[in-house]
């Protein structure tokens, strides 16, 4: 971890070298010690774990040094573009804990500076139209040995250019028929500022400015002059756009600016095994029926998180942990569900449920009698309290709680095995019924009633407790049981279709599951722990539906202790 620092109102915590790098720019007055962010996502799709790690790092470097951050949706091309998309973004957005320094911007809102702009650089010899197709375009770019080809129309006169441009926006050409391009260097080594496109034909409506304009910028031309008509002063990227950082400060090089002159700074991705990202390849899941939608709970989405019950502020815990980086890699997803696992530990209320029921008779129980049992609600918090826990003669338990010729070290219930019932009695396996197929219908048993303080008098041990929920007060529950949505770790690693080591067994859901009453009132979304199978978030919709979110078997502890191991 990086030395800590502690100064000027600044909070204690580990400097990254974006961090670093906001530091030195106050100290040397380069904005007069003025910092402001933006986080720019393009409306087009839902955000996914690795968007939440660039809003961490835009809002939070914002408010580390009294500074803004603004959320501006770069809606630069209107095709898949959407309305509610942008919502969504906001509402996740909001779910993580964030709120924009001031209205919510749009690219499309300076479509006319941009476009005034553009004809700037036209006057000034550094921009033409182009009367190439984007086919053509691409195959004479060249590639990192071989330069590329000069266009034939690279060499207008600026008022055939500033004639051709106007008429571009007036509408009186195809989509394709002409571009506007930079005039900046065909054999540039970086492949980017070989006269890249600045403007491209699209009679598509928008979806906030409708029919007027049918030219849109690319986002290379409106991503570094938007930051610098809002006063951005640190535009943080991901790593994918480092090439683009010289394009980026040349357009502003170029350009009569209002103000401050942006910085562009990148850092890692974050990626995650057994994980895809690609809005391409989630949307291809989507299209091809292998996930139920953008909100599905196997999904990396936000709302997909959300809905399968990680809650925002494990996800911010997450991503300060793993820092700023600036070579990209990949981080276990058990790590995450750590974060995930720890926060529910200390906050979700206790519920005992049954998923796969057997039932039990208890033979000597006063027939009719109900009592109620008392039970810790989180052990974890001693202000939760305690809960009443309804306990009859008849009681369900886990099918696997059972074993009717168990193996060596297996100490749950077999016959003439006896075992605690969490905040119950000792109970004493008798007899078994058992079907035609040999199938274990119902145990016969009979209870101690001087076990109800959770220990013997005579001072026997047991070497087991076990869940169980009352047959007679039992509500009926779906529960759906995750696995990773890729077997490989890394999908498309070894040059294959990520898609190709899609799980179909991702999910399996349970129906008919018994769970104690208290579970018939948790609100939509909240999590609970079923005792000794896991963490439950109740479906946001169905009332009868709980996503396990995480087990209870801290996976990154054993991964970290076999690393240990092997070195």
């Amino acid at each position: 971890m990086a030395e800590t620092h502690e100064d000027e109102g600044i909070p204690t915590r580990p400097l990254d070298f974006i961090r670093e790098q906001v530091r030195a720019d106050n100290a040397a007055g380069t904005y007069g010690g003025r910092v402001q962010t933006r986080f720019p996502p393009e409306p087009n799709g839902f955000p996914h774990i690795g968007h939440a790690k660039a809003v961490c790092l835009n809002f939070e470097v914002a408010a580390e040094h009294g500074g803004t951050c603004r959320l501006r949706f770069d809606d630069t091309n209107p095709e898949g573009e959407d309305a509610a998309y942008a919502e969504a973004i906001a509402d996740d957005i909001a779910w993580l804990g964030y709120e924009p320094d001031g209205p919510v911007v749009h690219a499309s809102d300076y479509f006319e500076e941009l476009y005034g702009w553009a004809e700037h650089l036209v006057g000034e010899g550094l921009a033409y139209v182009d009367d190439q197709d984007a086919e053509t375009i691409s195959a004479t770019r060249g590639d990192f040995n071989t330069p590329g080809v000069e266009s034939g129309c690279r060499d207008r006169s600026v008022e055939e250019n500033l004639s051709l441009l106007r008429a571009m926006r007036a509408g009186r050409f195809s989509d394709g028929e002409k571009v506007l391009r930079a005039r900046i260097d065909m054999a540039h080594p970086n492949m980017l500022m070989r006269d890249p496109v600045m403007y491209r034909i699209r009679h598509i409506p928008h979806f906030r400015t409708g029919d007027a304009w049918c030219i849109y910028p690319t986002y290379d031309w409106a991503h570094g002059q938007s930051d610098a008509i809002e006063g951005v002063t640190h535009s943080l990227c991901s790593l994918e756009f480092d090439a683009h950082r010289q394009l980026y400060d040349w357009y502003l090089e170029h350009l009569p600016l209002p103000g401050d002159r942006p910085r562009q700074y990148e850092f890692a991705r974050l990626n995650l095994t057994h994980t895809v990202t690609s809005k391409r390849k989630l949307s291809a899941l989507i299209t091809d029926g292998l996930v139920d939608g953008w909100d599905d709970p196997r999904l990396p989405t936000l709302r997909g998180l959300r809905r399968r019950g990680y809650p925002p502020e494990a996800i911010r815990e997450f991503c300060a942990h793993i820092g700023v980086a600036r070579v990209n890699g990949v981080h276990e997803i058990e790590l995450l569900e750590s974060f995930v696992r720890t926060h529910h530990n200390r906050h979700a209320l206790r519920r005992m449920a049954v998923l796969r029921p057997l039932e039990v008779v208890i033979d000597n129980w006063p027939e009719g009698r109900v009592e109620h049992r008392r039970a810790v609600n989180n052990p974890e918090d001693p202000d939760a309290g305690e809960r009443d826990v309804p306990f009859s003669g008849r009681l369900w338990i886990e099918r696997d709680d059972f074993m009717l010729d168990p193996p060596r070290k297996f100490y749950r219930l077999a016959p003439g095995r006896e075992v605690r019932l969490r905040a119950g009695y000792f109970l004493r396996c008798n007899d078994v019924e058992t079907g035609p197929d040999s199938e274990v219908l119902r145990l016969r048993c009979t209870y101690d009633p001087d076990t109800g303080g959770g220990q013997a008098p005579d001072g026997r041990k047991v070497r087991a407790t076990i869940h169980w929920v009352s047959a007679d007060h039992a509500v009926e529950a779906r529960v759906a049981l995750y696995d990773r949505l890729f077997t490989d770790p890394v999908p498309g690693a070894d040059g294959r279709d990520p898609l190709e080591s899609y799980n179909p067994a991702s999910r399996e859901l349970i129906g008919g599951a018994k769970v104690e009453p208290a579970l018939a009132g948790t609100p939509p979304g909240e999590v609970v722990q079923f005792e000794r199978l896991g963490y439950f978030a109740r479906d946001t919709e169905a009332a009868d539906l709980f996503h396990r979110t995480v087990g209870l078997r801290d996976e990154w502890a054993n991964i970290q202790k076999r690393r240990q191991q092997n070195r």
